[in-house]
């Protein structure tokens, strides 16, 4: 039965990691680049306005962030789960 509730727990922390990559992917694209896209233009990045910018190349840079960010965090779970492939 320890072994069931382990890969529960496993899938459990993997879904949950998945959880907020993906609400974190759909904040910045969805939400930076087009609907907070108005209220971000009023700030200014390098003479842009933070909200074309965002849609035009932060949302990259924060979707490479999150690959490296997510590469750890999936790492840690799986150490702490023993799941590990070294």
């Amino acid at each position: 039965m320890s072994g069931d509730n382990n890969a529960k727990a496993y899938w459990s922390a993997t879904l949950g990691l998945l959880t907020k990559v993906l609400v974190i992917w759909f904040v910045v694209s969805y939400g930076a680049g087009i609907l907070f896209a108005d209220a971000l233009n009023g700030i200014k990045l390098g003479g842009y306005p933070v909200g074309f910018w965002f849609a035009q190349q932060g949302s990259i840079y924060v979707f490479i962030a999150l690959i490296f960010w997510y590469a750890k965090k999936m790492g840690d779970i799986d150490r702490k789960f023993g799941m590990q492939e070294d």
